[in-house]
């Protein structure tokens, strides 16, 4: 995808704050031409088209969603136990910012893409036909996408394909999501037939290989593995994606276009485009003027391979003690290793290193990330490394990494799952998970003697390889909520509580001058290759922090309270 130029980055500004308006479902976009004639010259359609990529139809809130899974923790939450402050507190109910937001945005970008449908043929004869058929794809793309989503969360949900009223939406109710689903499919497949493969030198929006890939990870969702498999292996035919060799290096912002990413929404510094403070403030470790309050979970952290392919508790490499080493490359590179330089400063969270390097001024100074120095430093220890380099202290903070929604390493590990669940077990099953992981040690996937290459093996194995691989690999891209829900994993996983050093003094006593940092024992994993530190718990070595409830009725959210009181035939999901 081709970084958007300064127009069309100010030509989104002046819709966003257009879109102010806008009332939730409402079907008429108020940021759009309403004469007769508009729609009817290239330059019209263009400028409709640009408005389907605002940042916001797109991330909001979905952006944050790894705060929601086993993969999170946030300081706050650790500070008072029991209140999580998000999605995992159990008390879901239609007026949560998540649950309204998420339907208000992607009802908007109905909205739009459905009145491009409506009018783009006022353009037929002064458009190139090709080029209308392109505009076309963009916007049944867009609405592929939100309404897949929307049934992913919520089940069934309105349907409306023309530029109705609110009232007449209303009138409707809830669509059976099944007949939704059919009608995505529809939606993807003329996507698919529209879309150019690329755009050129042309700011680029949706491709074809965008559609392929966005109906496997839909189809993946909803239980359609015939449609997932043919749809990912379709993408991986176009022969124009392929891994990034330095798996780090993706996720940079000053990585910009890149063969791996297939669907991204760019940020601009120049443009002012860029990430919220609170944001990366929260990514940032404090020594580098950040809170260092976004962490990775001990959950996460224990799920990373050792170097022999096997988890912690079955391989004779790990040791508690040095949890770092001999573990699968993408844990260094997505959780920030102890003793090592991270946003110019030497990061090490143990109690007794009350002074760490600062490597610009080349002076030890005071170690703001060690709580015995500073009580709100990462209560367990960890901070996230993956996309978060020294250029975060850079210009006043202000950060434009892209918004990467589907990359090509996701693309082999749906193939791989679809093939999987599917029984049809072969050797580009293990090709696509292989490649993915011989990547992650910087070698070629036929270079097995270089990296713990995965055999194949019965359906059950294959399936629990392919879902570790999918936490190693896609760790804080916001993809292990829907995993979670899709595997019917999520009660199991998030359930329970997040674990958490011990306070300072407790900690430097009973586990550092006894030698048991940074784990007194190695966790246990199940057979869903979820880490259980209960044994650590009760022998004393860590302690509780937040709590995570996620009842069963939460695998569907409830339906938006201003929505159901707007239009009574809007019955709310069981349970709430």
């Amino acid at each position: 995808m081709k970084p958007m130029n300064k127009a069309l980055y100010t030509s989104l500004a002046t819709a966003a704050l257009m879109l102010t308006s806008c009332e939730s479902m409402d079907m008429t976009p108020l940021s759009q031409g309403n004469s007769e004639s508009w729609y009817s010259t290239e330059v019209e359609l263009e400028m409709a088209v640009n408005e389907f990529y605002i940042l916001g139809y797109w991330n909001q809130p979905l952006e944050g969603s790894e705060q929601w899974t086993d993969n999170f923790t946030y300081r706050q939450q650790n500070r008072n136990p029991g209140s999580n402050g998000t999605v995992l507190d159990g008390t879901m109910n239609g007026q949560q910012y998540e649950v309204y937001r998420l339907w208000e945005q992607d009802y908007k970008l109905i909205a739009r893409a459905n009145t491009l449908l409506a009018n783009y043929h006022k353009a037929a004869g002064n458009v190139n036909p090709n080029k209308l058929n392109r505009y076309a794809g963009e916007a049944f793309f867009c609405r592929a996408c939100k309404y897949a989503e929307l049934i992913c969360y919520y089940g069934d949900v309105p349907y409306m394909d023309g530029t109705e009223t609110i009232e007449e939406a209303c009138e409707k109710g809830r669509r059976n999501k099944d007949e939704i689903k059919a009608l995505v499919y529809e939606d993807f497949d003329k996507a698919i037939e529209y879309l150019p493969v690329d755009y050129g030198t042309a700011a680029m929006h949706a491709t074809k290989g965008a559609a392929l890939a966005m109906k496997a990870r839909f189809a993946l969702y909803l239980g359609d593995f015939d449609l997932a498999a043919k749809a990912a292996k379709d993408c991986m035919d176009l022969g124009v994606y392929s891994l990034e060799p330095d798996f780090a290096k993706l996720f940079l912002q000053d990585t910009g276009v890149n063969p791996e990413k297939i669907f991204y929404i760019p940020r601009s510094l120049e443009n002012d485009v860029v990430l919220d403070q609170w944001f990366v403030n929260n990514g940032l470790p404090r020594n580098a003027g950040g809170y260092g309050s976004d962490n990775p979970s001990w959950d996460l952290f224990a799920s990373f391979l050792c170097t022999d392919g096997l988890p912690i508790d079955e391989s004779d490499l790990f040791d508690p003690r040095n949890p770092f080493a001999n573990r699968d490359p993408r844990c260094s590179k997505t959780i920030v290793e102890f003793g090592t330089e991270h946003c110019g400063f030497e990061y090490n969270p143990r109690p007794d290193v009350k002074e760490v390097m600062n490597f610009t001024t080349g002076k030890m100074q005071s170690n703001a990330d060690n709580r015995a120095v500073n009580q709100y430093a990462s209560y367990n220890g960890l901070i996230w490394k993956k996309g978060i380099d020294i250029s975060w202290t850079q210009n006043g903070k202000k950060v434009a990494r892209d918004y990467l929604m589907m990359r090509y390493a996701d693309v082999l590990l749906m193939y791989a799952e679809a093939k999987i669940e599917l029984n049809e077990l072969d050797k580009s099953v293990t090709d696509a998970i292989n490649s993915v992981r011989a990547r992650a040690y910087g070698v070629n996937l036929t270079d097995t003697g270089l990296y713990p290459a995965v055999p194949l093996g019965t359906q059950e194995e294959m399936r629990k390889a392919v879902r570790i691989e999918r936490r190693m690999e896609l760790a804080n891209e916001g993809l292990r909520y829907m995993d979670l829900i899709r595997w019917k994993l999520a009660a199991k996983a998030l359930n329970g509580y997040n674990y958490i050093n011990l306070p300072p003094t407790e900690l430097l006593n009973n586990i550092v001058k006894k030698d048991l940092w940074f784990w007194g024992m190695t966790p246990q994993i199940d057979e869903d290759g979820l880490a259980d530190f209960s044994a650590l718990y009760n022998a004393g070595l860590v302690s509780l922090g937040a709590k995570r409830v996620f009842p069963d009725r939460q695998y569907l959210w409830p339906i938006p309270t201003r929505d159901m009181i707007l239009c009574p035939n809007l019955k709310n999901n069981p349970g709430y």
